[in-house]
């Protein structure tokens, strides 16, 4: 298999889902090309080269399923998936009708995804790396700590902490959102699978853990956003 990465033109208007799905795609190894609505995808399609396209149906200026039908109307076969909260049989008939390779339905697991993008690739696009060859593990630095995404540690000083799942994943989304606040019913509904009072309180337990991890290093904090989320605040000195 050629390491060659795939080129992917996501096209999502929700800046939250946006930007966690073409970070998700950039730390698999593939240069990503965003756009918030179809006309600016196609734009960019146009302009440049690509492997896959990853589509949201319901966008302004030009929906999902008219820039899948602009495609294959030129004859172009560049492979598509749809990504979509419209989960009716009769969308995802239409949608295949448009010309999609996949079809799936938000809210969805990134590794869902990655897997399903493989799978797309490998039988459309010989030669191209799906993402799913052997890497080195995921490491990020925040101040003093390095977390580990692929072990599930958070680790300072020679000090290693094993995270549960739970801890690892929320601590994941915060880090893949950098600077950015990360919304909390996103958070809520891709973790824990829904955003109930219930589910909320207990991701707030979370956040006080992660907290706690974190409180060795004064330049390292999770913010609270009122009203919207969570924001991990990594300063320099």
């Amino acid at each position: 298999m050629s390491n060659t990465p795939a080129r992917i033109l996501l096209l999502e208007d929700d800046p939250n889902l946006g930007l966690i799905v073409e970070d998700s795609l950039v730390q698999a190894g593939h240069p990503v090309t965003l756009c918030r609505n179809g006309k600016e995808g196609l734009n960019a399609f146009e302009a440049g080269q690509f492997d896959l396209c990853l589509v949201d149906i319901m966008m302004p200026e030009m929906d999902g399923f008219e820039f899948a039908r602009l495609l294959r109307h030129r004859g172009n076969s560049t492979p598509l998936i749809f990504l979509t909260a419209r989960a009716m049989t009769e969308d995802k008939i239409e949608g295949f009708r448009a010309g999609c390779d996949d079809y799936v339905t938000k809210p969805f697991s990134m590794e869902e995804l990655l897997l399903r993008i493989q799978a797309v690739l490998r039988r459309n696009t010989p030669g191209i790396s799906t993402g799913d060859e052997p890497s080195a593990p995921d490491q990020v630095a925040m101040g003093s700590y390095v977390f580990c995404r692929t072990e599930q540690t958070l680790t300072r000083n020679e000090q290693v902490r094993q995270l549960t799942t739970r801890e690892s994943e929320l601590l994941d989304l915060l880090c893949l959102h950098g600077d950015k606040v990360l919304d909390r019913s996103f958070a809520l509904r891709r973790i824990w699978g829904d955003d109930s009072y219930h589910a909320g309180r207990s991701m707030d337990v979370f956040i006080s853990k992660l907290r706690k991890y974190l409180q060795d290093d004064e330049c390292v904090e999770i913010r609270t956003v009122h009203g919207q989320g969570f924001r991990l605040i990594v300063r320099t000195t």
